[in-house]
Formats: structure tokens, C-alpha cells, sequence
């Protein structure tokens, strides 16, 4: 764990990148015995739809996240497919070692699209990522799990990358926002969120109570702030600066992957098993405020609220928690503010409590269906 002494440099540089937090969470580490594959995604791009792809030419069908502006459904930037294989990513800054230019980057989302249409396992997409032509056109940390119970990350750059498997952890699970740990020290973002993370998921990983409930509706709601070791969310702060939480003005996206129970090796997954096993908790817009839907690989598995259906791509559900997130928050200058008593209040009227009463309800229903 990196400390703030060890950021002050990078503070004032923050809110400019684009950002994310995520973990691989072990079977061993959920209730239900099976892998999670979580991402509270940061982008300057808002709005978000969530679609489903039929398999093609022996290609598997998948759901992934998509920028409503993406028709063509090109860059998933996380998902899932038929085989029980999902993935996701989050920006790295400080792996690129060569001079790439920029336009030549970024092809993050084309890689995932790829892997969601060609990978069954883990090691598919370390074979994936050696096929690919060279430079790679990336600088991320790639996250994924199979139906085998095995997950990893893979630190990728233009031309290699380092991987991280989730079975050689000692404590079960894997966070990274955005830096590699194989990257350069000091160097990148993310230093105090994944902190944030990894002090907030510990006492749940020491029960194994660690749920994909937990992350969308704790972690991605909560301000903690762990260089000043200290809990915003109930402080009813009416002008919080928005630095260094979990979820920041830029997150637009919560979503957790949970897989099934880890099937033995040699077996292979089955598309109907998959199908009403795996569920892709997902909501979109801006995280404190979102609704929950659970997303299924299948024609009809994905929510009418999260799919582009709207103007320009927009989902309508995404476009209600924008339009909530204006309400939250206000710019002084160049600095972004949160009135915290919009959000969470003494009477339990604010926007998050609200929206984690409905998903309360919405979990509760969902895994009584799955597990019957």
C-alpha cells in the first residue's frame, strides 16, 4: 500500500486523468463461493449503455458496458460472455516506455471487444494479448476471471506486459486503479483510492462476507478518504471537495461480475449455466445515485433502462443519475464540489439512500431467483 507522502506531487494532477477502481475478488472471499470482477469506472465521457452482442462465425455472445456514442458497439470497456469469461480495465500511467503517439492509443476497449468475442479462460487472454500486433496501442491494467474460479490481472503496455494471478495472492483478492504496480514507482494516479479500497473491503475479506452488494453499494458509495483517515459520507459537508474518493464527479459506472462457483478443471462452462448463474450487477450515470439492474447474457438479459434506446445512444437510466448529479454538485473555479446532505442525510431521504433501499430489494429478489 502507497501511502499520501508518497503523492503530494500528483494531487493537483488528479482531476484531470481519467480514472478508475477495481478488484478481483477470490471465491474463497464471497459468501456464495464465487469470483467477483468489480469496476467503478471514471471517464470524462458520462453517458453509458449497457447492450448484448450475438455471437457470430463461432464467436461468443456477451454484455458489456459501452460510451453511448459507440453504435457500431466497438469498445466494450467491461463485460462478460457466454463462456463465463469476463473483463475489464483501468488506465495505467506509468507503464508506456516508448513514443507511441497518442492517436495511435487508447485502443483499450477494442482489446476487451475481443477477447469478450474469443476468450474462455484466463490464459486465453494471455494468449490473446501475445497475438496482438505490436505497439498494442495501450497502457492499462486489464482484469479477468473464468468459470474456473481463476482470475488475473495483466499490466499491459505497447509491447509486453506483467501478470498478476489472483491464486498467488495471499489475501485472496486484487485491487488497481491507475498505476502498475510493475510500473514506474511513483509515478501514475489513483495512490489514496486504492487505499480507500483496500480499507474498506478488508474487514469483509477477513469474513469472507465480501459481495458484489458491498461493492456497488458500500465501496462506490462511500466517501472515505484514507489520507485523512477519515468518513465524509454522513458529515452533511453542503461544499466537500471532490478529491481522492472512490466516487468522484467523473465515475459513471458500478459494476460487479459475479461468476459461478469455480467448475473443475477439464470441464467446460455451459452457455445455460452461464446464463442464469452469471449476473452483471450493473448501474450506470453516476454511482451514488444509480439504480442497480441485473444483467444477464441472453437476448432479453439486459435491463430497458440501461440500454441505448434514447437520443444519442443515452440510456434512460443513466441520464437519471446525471441529471442527480447535477443536483449534487457545484464548481468554484477549476475545483468540484459535493453537498453531501443531497446524498445522505439523518432522515434517509438523500439520493444514495434512497437508491441503496431500492437495490437492497433488487439483490435480495435477484439472488433468491438465481439460487433456487
Amino acid at each position: 500500500m502507497i501511502y499520501l507522502g508518497a503523492i503530494v506531487a500528483f494531487l493537483n494532477l488528479v482531476e484531470s486523468a481519467d480514472a478508475c477502481t477495481s478488484a478481483i475478488i477470490g471465491a474463497n472471499l464471497n459468501p456464495y463461493g464465487r469470483p467477483i470482477l468489480w469496476k467503478h469506472r471514471d471517464t470524462s465521457t458520462t453517458d453509458n449503455k449497457v447492450e448484448y452482442v450475438e455471437g457470430k462465425n463461432g464467436d461468443f455472445s456477451y454484455v458489456a458496458l459501452y460510451n453511448a456514442a459507440d453504435r457500431g458497439l466497438k469498445e466494450a470497456w467491461m463485460g462478460m460472455n457466454e463462456a463465463g469469461f469476463a473483463v475489464m480495465n483501468t488506465a495505467s500511467y506509468n507503464l508506456k516506455d516508448d513514443k507511441v503517439p497518442n492517436k495511435q492509443m487508447d485502443k483499450e476497449g477494442i482489446v476487451m471487444t475481443k477477447a469478450l468475442r474469443l476468450c474462455r479462460t484466463v490464459d486465453d487472454f494471455a494468449a490473446l494479448l501475445d497475438s496482438l500486433p505490436r505497439p498494442m496501442g495501450v497502457e492499462a491494467n486489464f482484469g479477468v476471471i473464468d468459470a474456473y474460479g481463476d482470475g488475473a490481472y495483466f499490466e499491459t503496455n505497447n509491447h509486453s506486459y506483467i501478470r498478476f494471478d489472483l491464486k498467488d495472492e495471499p489475501s485472496g483478492m486484487l485491487v488497481r486503479t491507475n498505476y502498475s504496480h510493475a510500473g514506474r514507482p511513483n509515478e501514475g494516479y489513483g495512490f489514496v483510492r486504492e487505499a480507500n479500497a483496500e480499507c474498506l473491503l478488508a474487514p469483509y475479506a477477513e469474513k469472507g462476507e465480501i459481495t458484489s452488494e458491498l461493492l456497488t453499494e458500500t465501496i462506490s458509495r462511500t466517501f472515505y478518504h484514507d489520507g485523512k483517515k477519515r468518513n465524509f459520507t454522513m458529515s452533511g459537508n453542503h461544499a466537500l471537495l471532490d478529491e481522492d474518493f472512490i466516487p468522484r464527479y467523473k465515475s459513471t459506472a458500478t459494476i460487479a461480475i459475479e461468476g459461478c462457483p469455480p467448475i473443475k478443471p477439464g470441464e467446460t462452462p455451459d452457455p445455460e449455466m452461464v446464463k442464469k448463474q452469471y449476473i452483471m450487477w450493473t448501474g450506470i450515470g453516476y454511482p451514488p445515485v444509480s439504480k442497480i439492474k441485473a444483467v444477464r447474457v441472453s437476448e432479453d438479459g439486459v435491463d430497458a433502462g440501461l440500454r441505448g434506446t434514447l437520443p444519442n445512444g443515452h440510456s434512460r437510466l443513466g441520464d437519471e443519475a446525471v441529471k442527480k448529479r447535477a443536483e449534487v454538485f457545484s464548481k468554484k473555479g477549476k475545483k468540484m464540489y459535493i453537498d453531501m446532505s443531497k446524498l445522505y442525510n439523518s432522515e434517509g431521504t438523500g439520493y444514495a439512500q434512497k437508491a441503496i433501499e431500492e437495490n437492497t430489494r433488487t439483490y435480495k429478489e435477484e439472488i433468491e431467483a438465481r439460487d433456487k
